[in-house]
């Protein structure tokens, strides 16, 4: 093995497990933290020096931008599973012809969603019943942001491609050099040229421009399987039905799961721009803690995977075990020093008491308890690594979107208030952990009687 691959590659194989999931888990959960709070960034800054009109055209594009790019994200949770079973299995002469067919599902991705970006964003925010004073400017934002989704493609499905061999830090180092960049130009942009909710969407779209510029340049730079060549840029029809077995499960489920975010937007929105502009404020916290969980949950799907390419059964389901106290552990932690704060921390992006009160009510009912997600997040994560990615997608839906438009469409009309309307997230959390940890107690033993 040569230099290089032994500096970037983890082995996942043999040895202990904890320090080494800890230590891949460790740079994700720092790019998402970094990249939530560079978009927070944006937040703060229209928040500061704008108004909370703009505030609030910014924020409410949030479950719109999920519900268009999760299901083509989702599908580079198949590509990490592709490379890391072929790890797995020893079959690294099928790595060329994976990683040029991922770049290229990236590429093409990211161009349809750009054009279905551009051509839905105002039917859509008008469907969700966006205030009047913001919808343009909240079409315009969400216009520009679209024009970059190509290159958002890239980095996901390309970090992607990286963390399969277990490389989580060149990931990071982009993430965190193109967010400083776009921290900047937000203040450039807004502070200096007044361009307010387009400087801040430019500045998106520029920054994430490095970001997949330096993830390319690491793949082009490799010496060993993971080399990418540019013109030889193909796809492998094998490749690509595997990538899409294990990854449109996994972005249908997190699609269905914005829609079901779409619709408590649209009953957010009823309460009025100060509501909207609380509730982006303070669900920036749900984000963070969210990208804890989620980095220990993409850890047991990389792990998993290799190791059941490898058909060694114990030891994925030590990943499990390891992966759920750490990942919980630390969310939990995280999530005390955020409440002991809150009342600082919601002041760096407003400091209007109206939309501080509002924020506050989704503190108390939905932050503080934001753990309970994680469990079922790394739960299903290795489920997706032992290929059993549709379990976890029925029960994502059926136990969060489900329940959630149910309660919406049903409970909350008859018992309105922001208070009814946001104890929606804990109850869904809970009963979507007992079923998936029912379920992969169920999976794991029938995993190792097929085939890898």
């Amino acid at each position: 093995m040569s230099r290089e691959r032994r500096s970037n590659e983890v082995d996942m194989l043999h040895g202990p497990l904890a320090k080494k999931i800890f230590m891949f888990a460790l740079p994700l959960a720092a790019s998402s933290i970094l990249q939530q709070l560079f978009n927070a960034a944006d937040l703060a800054v229209v928040g500061r020096f704008t108004n909370p009109q703009a505030m609030a055209a910014v924020g409410s594009n949030a479950s719109v931008i999920g519900l268009l790019v999760n299901l083509f994200v989702g599908l580079s949770v198949g590509a990490n599973v592709l490379i890391a079973t072929l790890v797995g299995r020893g079959e690294r002469s099928e790595i060329p012809d994976a990683v040029h067919t991922i770049i290229t599902l990236a590429l093409v991705t990211g161009v349809i969603i750009m054009g279905l970006g551009i051509a839905l964003a105002r039917p859509i925010l008008t469907l969700m019943g966006a205030p009047q004073e913001v919808i343009d400017l909240a079409t315009l934002y969400l216009r520009i942001y679209f024009c970059g989704m190509p290159v958002i493609m890239i980095y996901n499905y390309g970090s992607a491609i990286l963390r399969s061999r277990g490389d989580s830090k060149r990931p990071f180092f982009s993430l965190t050099l193109a967010g400083v960049l776009n921290v900047l130009m937000n203040l450039l942009f807004v502070i200096v040229f007044k361009l307010h909710v387009i400087g801040v969407a430019l500045a998106t779209v520029l920054s994430n421009c490095v970001s997949a510029g330096l993830i390319l340049y690491f793949l082009i730079k490799e010496s060993d399987e993971f080399h990418l060549n540019l013109k030889q840029l193909k796809i492998r029809k094998d490749h690509l039905l595997q990538v899409v077995r294990i990854g449109l499960p996994a972005g249908l489920q997190s699609t269905v799961f914005s829609l079901s975010n779409v619709v408590i937007q649209s009953a957010i929105n009823s309460f009025g721009t100060a509501c909207i502009a609380g509730m982006t404020a303070s669900q920036n916290f749900d984000f963070i803690s969210y990208c804890m969980t989620n980095a220990f949950a993409q850890a047991a799907v990389t792990f998993t995977s290799q190791n059941y390419g490898a058909r060694n059964s114990k030891r994925c389901h030590k990943v499990w075990m390891w992966s759920m106290f750490m990942g919980i552990g630390i969310d939990i932690i995280l999530i005390a020093f955020i409440m002991l704060g809150r009342h600082q921390l919601i002041r760096i992006f407003t400091t209007d008491p109206e939309v501080i009160k509002f924020a506050m009510v989704r503190f108390k009912i939905a932050i503080v308890v934001h753990f309970i997600c994680g469990t079922y997040e790394i739960t299903g994560g290795a489920l997706r690594g032992l290929n059993r990615s549709m379990v976890p997608a029925l029960i994502s839906v059926l136990g969060t979107c489900a329940f959630r438009l149910l309660y919406v469409g049903l409970w909350f009309p008859a018992h309105r208030s922001l208070e009814t309307l946001l104890m929606v997230y804990p109850l869904s959390w809970v009963v979507t952990t007992i079923a998936m940890q029912t379920a992969y107690f169920i999976v794991r033993k029938r995993a190792f009687r097929e085939p890898a």
